[in-house]
């Protein structure tokens, strides 16, 4: 007689589990993000209601018993009525997508010269690069604060388009250099022998091949400018002229009043498109991540 195993069941069964409550372990601040955005004043700070749901308490004093009812759209109109909200992101738009090209710029022939061009002498290089993104902003944003002064770039985007690219171009020349290690020689030399010049042979092959850890790069630096606080804050005192990661909290935290629910609305609208992002290209980010580190 046949008998039927539920062990793979089970096994499966466990393994779903596991996955579903790390999964909502994960997902539970974002949950917790968005319906606190919708929430009033009341239902926020009454401790015994659930941070999960919109509890519906009635009001005390001598007013009559009406019931406050949540959600509310009154944060979310706080939010991009009452604040530079808009100009915010689209500060932070601008400033991220001209960091991330001159990153590109910057770190791509440099990382192909240390892997390819300068011997024994690129890994070292490499090292000594690395090591400069390892040096705290808190030691660094006085000078450049200076720098930035004697340029005339102060309290404008440009302080901040010209100043980041020094911590993203260390990082991402070092990972770049890594993920060019791990590309074989001879496959630009075929190229080579086929007719192409060096630079048709790194744009022909190089370059398609790299996709994964260029996707880093990229994702890496535009994340870094989203959440640069120190160098945003120091060198940027205009309203207009602020992005996200220092408006926001500037404009939502007036004196000792902190303006919780707006404050977790524009986290969470800012975090929310970068997540899903992040989710489409995560087998993209891994490789240019891994293949980067281990080949460095």
């Amino acid at each position: 007689m046949r008998t039927v195993s539920f062990k793979r069941p089970a096994k499966r069964a466990g393994l779903y589990g596991v996955a579903a409550f790390f999964s909502f372990f994960a997902a539970a601040p974002i949950l917790w993000m968005i319906i606190t955005a919708f929430k009033g004043d009341w239902d926020l700070y009454r401790s015994r209601g659930s941070p999960f749901l919109f509890n519906k308490y009635p009001t005390v004093g001598n007013e009559p018993s009406p019931v406050v009812d949540s959600p509310t759209l009154e944060n979310l109109r706080l939010l991009f009525f009452e604040t530079n909200f808009t100009t915010f992101l689209w500060n932070s738009l601008a400033v991220g997508v001209l960091v991330v090209v001159i990153t590109l710029i910057i770190s791509i022939p440099a990382a192909y010269s240390l892997a390819r061009l300068t011997g024994r002498w690129g890994e070292r290089s490499g090292i000594t690069i690395f090591l400069v993104y390892l040096i705290p902003p808190t030691l660094l944003f006085i000078p450049l604060f200076r720098i930035v002064v004697y340029l005339g770039l102060n309290d404008t985007l440009w302080s901040m388009v010209v100043v980041y690219p020094t911590l993203t171009i260390p990082f991402c020349t070092w990972l770049l250099s890594g993920f060019f290690k791990s590309i074989p020689k001879d496959l630009e030399e075929a190229a080579m022998v086929d007719g192409y010049s060096r630079l048709m042979a790194f744009l022909k092959v190089v370059m398609p091949l790299s996709l994964p850890g260029v996707i880093a790069v990229v994702v890496f630096t535009f994340s870094l400018t989203l959440h640069e606080f120190i160098y945003a804050l120091t060198f940027v005192s205009s309203s207009a002229h602020r992005t996200v990661s220092v408006g926001v909290p500037t404009e939502l935290i007036r004196g000792d009043v902190f303006f919780w629910q707006s404050l977790v609305a524009a986290a969470a609208i800012v975090a929310i498109p970068v997540a899903i992002v992040y989710s489409f290209l995560l087998d993209r980010l891994v490789a240019g991540f891994t293949m980067g580190a281990v080949k460095g």
